[in-house]
Protein backbone atom coordinates (compact mmCIF):
# COMPACT_ATOMS: atom_id res chain seq x y z
CA UNK A 1 0.00 0.00 0.00
CA UNK A 2 1.26 3.43 -0.86
CA UNK A 3 -0.14 6.89 -0.33
CA UNK A 4 0.76 8.28 -3.74
CA UNK A 5 -2.21 9.47 -5.78
CA UNK A 6 -3.09 7.60 -8.97
CA UNK A 7 -3.58 10.57 -11.28
CA UNK A 8 -4.59 8.40 -14.21
CA UNK A 9 -7.82 7.47 -12.47
CA UNK A 10 -8.50 10.91 -10.98
CA UNK A 11 -10.26 12.80 -13.72
CA UNK A 12 -11.95 16.05 -12.68
CA UNK A 13 -15.39 14.42 -12.84
CA UNK A 14 -14.37 11.54 -10.59
CA UNK A 15 -12.66 13.83 -8.10
CA UNK A 16 -15.94 15.62 -7.42
CA UNK A 17 -15.17 18.66 -9.54
CA UNK A 18 -18.04 19.03 -11.95
CA UNK A 19 -17.96 20.49 -15.42
CA UNK A 20 -20.58 23.24 -15.96
CA UNK A 21 -21.40 21.68 -19.34
CA UNK A 22 -22.31 18.35 -17.74
CA UNK A 23 -26.06 19.08 -17.78
CA UNK A 24 -26.36 20.09 -21.44
CA UNK A 25 -23.90 17.34 -22.40
CA UNK A 26 -26.04 14.75 -20.62
CA UNK A 27 -29.14 16.01 -22.43
CA UNK A 28 -27.34 15.67 -25.76
CA UNK A 29 -26.19 12.17 -24.81
CA UNK A 30 -29.74 11.23 -23.80
CA UNK A 31 -31.02 12.42 -27.18
CA UNK A 32 -28.35 10.24 -28.80
CA UNK A 33 -29.38 7.26 -26.69
CA UNK A 34 -33.06 7.66 -27.58
CA UNK A 35 -32.03 8.05 -31.22
CA UNK A 36 -30.13 4.73 -31.01
CA UNK A 37 -33.19 3.01 -29.58
CA UNK A 38 -35.45 4.41 -32.30
CA UNK A 39 -32.95 3.45 -35.00
CA UNK A 40 -32.86 -0.11 -33.63
CA UNK A 41 -36.63 -0.31 -33.76
CA UNK A 42 -36.66 1.09 -37.29
CA UNK A 43 -34.02 -1.39 -38.48
CA UNK A 44 -35.89 -4.31 -36.90
CA UNK A 45 -39.13 -3.15 -38.51
CA UNK A 46 -37.32 -2.86 -41.86
CA UNK A 47 -35.86 -6.37 -41.54
CA UNK A 48 -39.23 -7.82 -40.55
CA UNK A 49 -40.92 -5.97 -43.41
CA UNK A 50 -38.34 -7.28 -45.89
CA UNK A 51 -38.42 -10.88 -44.69
CA UNK A 52 -42.06 -11.45 -43.75
CA UNK A 53 -44.05 -9.02 -45.89
CA UNK A 54 -41.69 -8.32 -48.81
CA UNK A 55 -42.17 -4.63 -47.98
CA UNK A 56 -38.98 -2.89 -46.82
CA UNK A 57 -39.11 0.55 -45.28
CA UNK A 58 -37.67 2.97 -47.81
CA UNK A 59 -34.54 4.88 -46.75
CA UNK A 60 -33.71 3.06 -43.53
CA UNK A 61 -30.18 2.18 -44.61
CA UNK A 62 -29.38 5.75 -45.69
CA UNK A 63 -30.90 7.27 -42.58
CA UNK A 64 -29.08 4.82 -40.29
CA UNK A 65 -25.78 5.50 -42.04
CA UNK A 66 -26.13 9.27 -41.53
CA UNK A 67 -27.34 8.81 -37.97
CA UNK A 68 -24.26 6.98 -36.69
CA UNK A 69 -21.94 10.00 -36.89
CA UNK A 70 -24.60 12.32 -35.48
CA UNK A 71 -25.19 10.05 -32.49
CA UNK A 72 -21.46 9.81 -31.77
CA UNK A 73 -21.05 13.59 -31.85
CA UNK A 74 -24.10 14.06 -29.63
CA UNK A 75 -22.47 11.89 -26.97
CA UNK A 76 -18.89 13.19 -27.11
CA UNK A 77 -19.25 16.10 -24.69
CA UNK A 78 -20.81 13.87 -22.05
CA UNK A 79 -17.90 11.44 -22.34
CA UNK A 80 -15.43 14.31 -21.90
CA UNK A 81 -17.31 15.84 -18.94
CA UNK A 82 -17.52 12.55 -17.09
CA UNK A 83 -13.91 11.57 -17.76
CA UNK A 84 -14.82 8.61 -19.97
CA UNK A 85 -13.01 9.54 -23.18
CA UNK A 86 -10.92 6.60 -24.30
CA UNK A 87 -7.21 7.03 -23.73
CA UNK A 88 -4.16 5.04 -22.80
CA UNK A 89 -2.97 6.00 -19.34
CA UNK A 90 0.06 3.76 -18.84
CA UNK A 91 2.44 6.73 -19.27
CA UNK A 92 0.44 8.82 -16.80
CA UNK A 93 0.60 6.07 -14.18
CA UNK A 94 4.37 5.74 -14.47
CA UNK A 95 4.88 9.50 -14.61
CA UNK A 96 2.42 10.10 -11.75
CA UNK A 97 4.46 7.91 -9.40
CA UNK A 98 7.69 9.72 -10.21
CA UNK A 99 6.51 13.27 -10.79
CA UNK A 100 2.90 14.19 -10.01
CA UNK A 101 3.45 17.69 -11.41
CA UNK A 102 4.67 16.34 -14.74
CA UNK A 103 1.72 13.95 -14.86
CA UNK A 104 -0.67 16.82 -14.25
CA UNK A 105 1.05 18.90 -16.95
CA UNK A 106 0.62 15.99 -19.35
CA UNK A 107 -3.06 15.81 -18.41
CA UNK A 108 -3.46 19.53 -19.14
CA UNK A 109 -1.65 19.05 -22.45
CA UNK A 110 -4.06 16.19 -23.23
CA UNK A 111 -7.17 18.31 -22.65
CA UNK A 112 -5.73 21.27 -24.58
CA UNK A 113 -4.89 18.97 -27.49
CA UNK A 114 -8.37 17.41 -27.31
CA UNK A 115 -9.99 20.85 -27.37
CA UNK A 116 -7.85 21.93 -30.32
CA UNK A 117 -8.65 18.78 -32.28
CA UNK A 118 -12.39 19.23 -31.81
CA UNK A 119 -12.22 22.94 -32.65
CA UNK A 120 -10.36 22.10 -35.86
CA UNK A 121 -12.96 19.45 -36.64
CA UNK A 122 -15.75 22.00 -36.12
CA UNK A 123 -13.92 24.50 -38.34
CA UNK A 124 -13.56 21.87 -41.08
CA UNK A 125 -17.21 20.80 -40.81
CA UNK A 126 -18.62 24.37 -40.73
CA UNK A 127 -18.16 25.16 -44.46
CA UNK A 128 -19.73 21.80 -45.34
CA UNK A 129 -22.71 22.67 -43.14
CA UNK A 130 -23.21 26.10 -44.69
CA UNK A 131 -22.78 24.69 -48.20
CA UNK A 132 -25.35 21.96 -47.48
CA UNK A 133 -27.82 24.59 -46.27
CA UNK A 134 -27.27 26.94 -49.21
CA UNK A 135 -27.40 24.19 -51.85
CA UNK A 136 -30.35 22.40 -50.21
CA UNK A 137 -28.28 19.22 -50.21
CA UNK A 138 -30.16 16.04 -49.43
CA UNK A 139 -29.63 12.29 -49.45
CA UNK A 140 -31.95 9.60 -50.70
CA UNK A 141 -33.72 9.17 -54.02
CA UNK A 142 -35.55 12.25 -55.25
CA UNK A 143 -39.27 11.60 -55.51
CA UNK A 144 -39.03 8.51 -53.30
CA UNK A 145 -37.24 9.44 -50.10
CA UNK A 146 -35.13 12.52 -49.36
CA UNK A 147 -33.78 13.99 -46.16
CA UNK A 148 -31.76 17.22 -45.93
CA UNK A 149 -28.13 16.67 -44.90
CA UNK A 150 -27.69 19.93 -42.98
CA UNK A 151 -29.18 18.71 -39.66
CA UNK A 152 -26.71 15.83 -39.59
CA UNK A 153 -23.82 18.15 -40.42
CA UNK A 154 -25.03 20.64 -37.78
CA UNK A 155 -24.92 17.94 -35.12
CA UNK A 156 -21.30 17.22 -36.03
CA UNK A 157 -20.40 20.91 -35.64
CA UNK A 158 -22.42 21.25 -32.42
CA UNK A 159 -20.96 18.09 -30.92
CA UNK A 160 -17.43 19.13 -31.81
CA UNK A 161 -17.84 22.58 -30.26
CA UNK A 162 -19.38 21.15 -27.09
CA UNK A 163 -16.60 18.54 -26.79
CA UNK A 164 -13.94 21.24 -27.21
CA UNK A 165 -15.60 23.43 -24.56
CA UNK A 166 -15.95 20.44 -22.22
CA UNK A 167 -12.22 19.79 -22.59
CA UNK A 168 -11.39 23.44 -21.91
CA UNK A 169 -13.54 23.43 -18.77
CA UNK A 170 -11.39 20.55 -17.47
CA UNK A 171 -8.28 22.72 -17.29
CA UNK A 172 -9.21 24.76 -14.17
CA UNK A 173 -10.26 21.58 -12.38
CA UNK A 174 -6.95 19.91 -13.24
CA UNK A 175 -5.02 22.91 -11.92
CA UNK A 176 -7.09 22.98 -8.73
CA UNK A 177 -6.44 19.28 -8.23
CA UNK A 178 -2.70 19.83 -8.73
CA UNK A 179 -2.49 22.70 -6.27
CA UNK A 180 -4.82 20.95 -3.84
CA UNK A 181 -2.68 17.79 -3.84
CA UNK A 182 0.53 19.78 -3.34
CA UNK A 183 -0.64 21.29 -0.08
Amino acid sequence: MHNEPDFASETPAVAGLTNPLQGPANVMAAVGTVWIFLMMMLVVADVMGRNFFDAPITGVAEFAARSVASIVFLQLASAVCSGRMTRSDFLLRILGRRSPGAARALEVFNVVLGALLFLVLAAIAWPELTEAMQASEYFGVQGVYTVPTWPFRALIVLGSVFAALAYLWCIPALWRMQHGSAS
